[in-house]
């Protein structure tokens, strides 16, 4: 399985917190992104993260957009259910804010989905020193909390 595909599989496994996500999306996305992170070629887990200057379209990242003028966006982060615990996604994040530092970059944001709720989420970008700066109802139907660590 190539890496693409693994981290197709992934999110597709996960695809009620991040969404849905195809190879010409997933191509486009890694193409755009500021930072991107894999393990195990994507089956284990991986990061997307952009900029104020990438040429992505997302909803929440749009969000950002609106409110910041230079910011980085985490777009998605999933870890393998077998692979959690062992602090990936924490070596993601201090690889992401290492980048965004060296980049000039002071926040990290991401969203949160509120509704239906992921605390393991919460909890994990509450520990990390992630705060509520807003939240809103989309057209899907989730409600989310957008989020923002100063670095």
């Amino acid at each position: 399985m190539s890496g693409l595909d693994a981290m197709l599989a992934l999110s597709a496994a996960h695809e009620e917190e991040t969404g849905p996500l195809n190879h010409a999306k997933l191509t486009h996305m890694l193409g755009a992104a500021f930072h991107s992170a894999t393990a195990a070629a994507g089956a284990d887990g991986f990061l997307i993260a952009f900029d104020q200057s990438s040429d992505y379209d997302g909803v929440n990242f749009n969000w950002f957009l609106e409110h910041y003028a230079k910011f980085v966006y985490i777009d998605r982060v999933i870890v393998a259910p077998h692979a959690r615990g062992q602090g990936l996604a924490r070596t993601f994040y201090e690889g992401l804010f290492d980048r965004a530092r060296a980049a000039g970059h002071s926040i990290v944001g991401c969203e949160i989905n509120s509704d239906p709720p992921n605390p393991g989420s919460m909890a994990f970008h509450a520990a990390l020193g992630f705060v509520e700066v807003g939240v809103a109802a989309l057209e899907n139907g989730k409600s989310v909390s957008y989020q923002v660590r100063t670095l």
